[in-house]
């Protein structure tokens, strides 16, 4: 399910049609990706009401040292990418929730099979286009940013929904890429700043 949203990145990029999608667009970096929320509501203190308002999460981190502009380059790219690729990991980890959540209501495992048949089909149709606007690296960034949402890897996703031989061919389709849907986020390590990134634009910081 989730390869036809990741690796129609690759392969539609020989696909000649398709031109003029909607999401053939620039990133408007004065935009935020999420616009933040708050809430009003009532509690009780002292035996009275009283009314409180639930803000988003407002981040503070020291500057980002950019020594060169080659470093601010990358910064900015980085900045672009997740504006990008961050909805479509929250829509595939929306779309794992709605479909696990209707499988359970299915009678047998052919009344499953049909309905993973259809669910690929209509991702498949729904997010090619998408996925031909992103670069390898948005791409190799989706796979990141979908093990961050999901708390799984795309590959063991996969292989929950199709099993592991279609998931093994996906993963052995993306490795000839030099991707790998095993590849996990790591807030705290590798990605520590692209995770300062993502928090940022989720909270409409950037």
């Amino acid at each position: 399910m989730l390869a036809l949203c990741l690796f129609s990145t690759v392969w539609a990029q020989t696909d000649p049609s398709g031109k003029g999608n909607p999401e053939d667009r620039e990133v408007d970096m004065n935009n935020p990706t999420f616009v933040p929320t708050m809430k009003v509501g009532k509690t009780l203190l002292d035996g009275d009401s009283a009314l409180f308002m639930d803000l988003s999460n407002v981040y503070v981190y020291p500057p980002v040292e950019l020594t060169s502009s080659k470093q601010q380059k990358a910064y900015s790219r980085l900045v672009r990418n997740v504006k990008k690729v961050l909805p479509i990991a929250k829509e595939c980890n929306q779309i794992i929730i709605e479909t696990y959540e209707y499988l359970q209501t299915l009678p047998d495992k052919r009344a499953k099979d049909e309905h993973m048949k259809l669910v690929e089909k209509d991702i498949y149709h729904s997010y090619k286009p998408r996925m031909k606007k992103l670069t390898y690296s948005q791409g190799k960034l989706l796979i990141k940013l979908i093990n961050r949402e999901c708390n799984s890897s795309a590959y063991n996703i996969m292989k929950a929904f199709l099993g592991p031989i279609r998931s093994g061919f996906w993963q052995a389709f993306a490795w000839t890429f030099g991707a790998s849907l095993k590849k996990e986020y790591d807030a705290e390590g590798t990605d520590r700043l692209t995770e300062r990134v993502v928090l940022l634009v989720e909270a409409g910081q950037l």
